[in-house]
């Protein structure tokens, strides 16, 4: 046997337990396949149980295991680090609890918090820059970790409690699915869960909008007073959180 096939036999032996693949190895190695199988799927057990321990608190150790179990299964790792293999964890809960929705939301956000304590470094604009600026043709640069999740239950709430050491609240769906903001502020993951029109006005504005364009938008829905101070306000509480890192003109 080529070593070329005896590695694709081993993956296919940890992968799927192909009794096939197994029995083409050296005669006599099924105690030793048995052991790297185990130690295998218990690296991949730790992996996910350490990178979503507020979702294990939610469903309970033995569900959690079920469920990380079935995603060992269904997905082999795909990548030199095993960082990346708990990324996929919450689509294979959402296929599992359908009917639960805030179960997979719950770790999309836990991922997505993770995500964020790696992501590259940025800091928050200085606020004497903002003097300088020509807010008519204004473009804001936002952090590289910000992210927007879109929710449709209460599933941060969940996660807050669960962080603080509280009774969770039970599991509802929201009235209209809205989005959860994440970033790491210094060091440190947060979230902040949006109302629908900050979530509405934000959206474009990552993705390069201009800031004369929310005030317009903003002027149609709320009238030439009210508008333009809906923007202010907006403007203001985004550079609290400190998700700006910078005001560019528009090219």
């Amino acid at each position: 046997m080529s070593l070329l096939a005896l590695q694709r036999d081993f993956r296919s032996w940890l992968t799927t337990e192909s009794a096939n693949a197994g029995g083409r190895i050296e005669p006599g190695t099924a105690p030793g396949l048995s052991v790297h199988l185990n130690n295998y799927r218990s690296s991949l057990m730790g992996c996910l149980a350490e990178s979503f321990r507020t979702t294990r608190a939610w469903l309970g150790d033995q569900a959690f295991e079920a469920a990380a179990a079935n995603h060992i299964d269904r997905l082999p790792p795909h990548s030199w680090t095993l960082d990346a293999y708990a990324l996929d964890l919450p689509a294979t809960l959402a296929i599992r609890y359908p009917e639960d929705p805030e179960v997979a939301e719950l770790a999309w956000l836990e991922c997505a918090l993770s995500v964020a304590f790696v992501g590259a470094d940025a800091d928050p604009i200085d606020p004497e820059a903002l003097a300088r600026v020509d807010w008519d043709t204004a473009v804001l640069r936002f952090l590289p970790t910000l992210a927007l999740l879109e929710v449709t239950t209460n599933a941060a709430a969940i996660w807050s409690a669960i962080a603080a050491e509280k009774t969770p609240p039970d599991a509802e769906r929201i009235p209209e699915a809205t989005f959860v903001a994440i970033w790491r502020n210094g060091l440190t993951p947060t979230f902040r869960t949006l109302d629908a029109d900050e979530a509405d006005a934000l959206r474009p504005m990552i993705d390069g909008s201009g800031f004369g364009d929310l005030c317009a938008r903003l002027v149609e829905t709320h009238g030439a007073v009210e508008g333009p101070a809906a923007a202010g306000a907006l403007l203001g509480q985004w550079l609290r959180d400190g998700i700006v890192r910078a005001i560019e003109p528009m090219e």
